[in-house]
């Protein structure tokens, strides 16, 4: 039987460019997950890994989809070709149990795995350029500016909190959050 596995690491990416790819493939089960690949707990693909048996054929996309490093993308992968299933990676190929099929995954697996290295250095390094600069502020940019949230607080002098939130698009959270800081200060 053939069998997809499909894997984004944030729950705002989609999943549908991967799914469309291991239906075009043929595969009769697609397991599906939004999960970070920097953990190595993903309930769905151990799952999958769990259902296949012998002569099965296990397909992805990419194969930086089933691990992030070599040494886990190794276990996973020799797991699966001690039970005598197939692991086939569209952009690659099917990945054979021989000594240079073993040599073509490590390769693989080590240049995803430098790759991310390289991403993340890249990013850390991008952050330590924009903390030197005077306006930098960790985190998300706030959604109200200033005089929004000083105008819903004058409006909750006569309105509710309701009512507020309804004119204005800020949440009660955040306008319970506000006065609590207006009264600090």
């Amino acid at each position: 039987m053939k069998y997809g596995y499909a894997r984004v690491s944030t729950q705002g990416q989609d999943l549908t460019v991967q799914l469309e790819a291991l239906k075009a493939e043929g595969c009769e089960v697609i397991y599906q997950e939004k999960f970070t690949g920097t953990t190595t707990h993903r309930p769905k693909l151990e799952e999958v890994i769990s259902t296949l048996n012998e002569g099965d054929t296990l397909t992805v996309t990419k194969l930086d989809r089933l691990a992030r490093n070599t040494k886990e993308g190794i276990e996973i992968i020799e797991g699966l070709f001690d039970k005598g299933v197939k692991v086939h990676v569209l952009n690659v190929g099917l990945l054979e149990n021989t000594s240079m099929g073993r040599f073509f995954l490590t390769t693989l697996l080590a240049v995803a795995e430098m790759e991310r290295n390289m991403i993340v250095e890249r990013t850390q390094e991008g952050k330590a350029i924009a903390k030197q600069k005077p306006d930098f502020k960790e985190g998300r940019p706030k959604k109200y500016g200033k005089k929004q949230i000083e105008h819903a607080l004058k409006l909750l002098e006569t309105h509710s909190y309701k009512q507020v939130e309804d004119v204005t698009g800020i949440s009660k959270s955040t306008l319970i959050r506000a006065k609590r800081e207006q009264a600090v200060t």
